[in-house]
């Protein structure tokens, strides 16, 4: 048994960008059929069907509200009518609105427990009974490891991601019945677009209080992933792994 997706089809959400599209990129690498969600860029998104088609998979780009429940059942049913089914769900679509929380207003609350945690409950109970019917899935929701040791000035986004790691355990013990597993990947400090503005001093602080003494990279989340996504992992569920270089140890 090697790690390979020949044959599966997989939903990553938020996956124009950053973590979301390098995921994307490798499940297509390992013969997986890909369809991704976006919220905005319609650019993005495309650049990642036409790289995922370019492997000889097929691909799909899909503007969607991911907060909305109604938007995740037109998505999940689109794939499962077009391709037949649905095999690995990777709830990655989330925001940050950082602040201390004697500064943080309700939106900002609110925004992110709602953006990072509802969005996992609406492409989750989708993709459901799709996954019952063919009897099996992996779900991958991506959370961080400061829902595991929180984070000054992230209340908001820690709670929210602490929320999903009880959410796929929960999840992981409902439906384990019928074949489906749910596993969370915690990443640490990973470089991309949205922590690019950080600043130095910031980076070099987050990079000591990493073992490894560097930041992370997408393709390093997306390698766990693939792992949880295929057959290798086929006894692993409810558990959280951290892809953080140490950084919570």
């Amino acid at each position: 048994m090697g790690l390979s997706l020949e044959g599966k089809t997989c939903l990553v959400t938020g996956g124009s960008r950053g973590i979301g599209r390098a995921i994307a990129i490798k499940l297509a690498e390992l013969g997986a059929d890909v369809a991704i969600t976006y919220a905005r860029s319609a650019e993005a998104a495309n650049e990642v069907k036409a790289e995922i088609e370019a492997k000889g998979r097929k691909a799909k780009a899909i503007q969607a509200d991911a907060v909305d429940f109604g938007e995740a059942e037109k998505v999940i049913n689109e794939i499962v009518t077009d391709w037949d089914k649905i095999d690995v769900l990777v709830n990655n679509a989330g925001i940050a609105k950082d602040n201390l929380i004697l500064r943080m207003s309700e939106e900002q609350w609110d925004d992110v427990i709602t953006t990072n945690l509802k969005s996992i409950f609406n492409y989750s109970k989708a993709s459901a009974r799709p996954m019952m019917k063919n009897r099996g899935g992996s779900i991958i929701n991506i959370s961080s490891v400061v829902g595991i040791s929180g984070n000054a000035g992230q209340s908001n986004y820690s709670a929210s991601k602490a929320g999903i790691i009880g959410f796929t355990k929960s999840y992981a013990k409902e439906l384990a019945s019928r074949n489906i597993r749910a596993n969370v990947i915690a990443p640490g400090y990973i470089t991309t677009d949205m922590t690019g503005s950080l600043d130095e001093k910031v980076l070099e602080g987050i990079k000591e209080a990493t073992p490894l003494g560097r930041a992370g990279n997408p393709d390093e989340i997306a390698n766990a992933v693939a792992f949880l996504a295929s057959d290798m992992s086929s006894y692993i569920t409810g558990e959280t792994i951290r892809v953080d270089g140490g950084m919570a140890m």
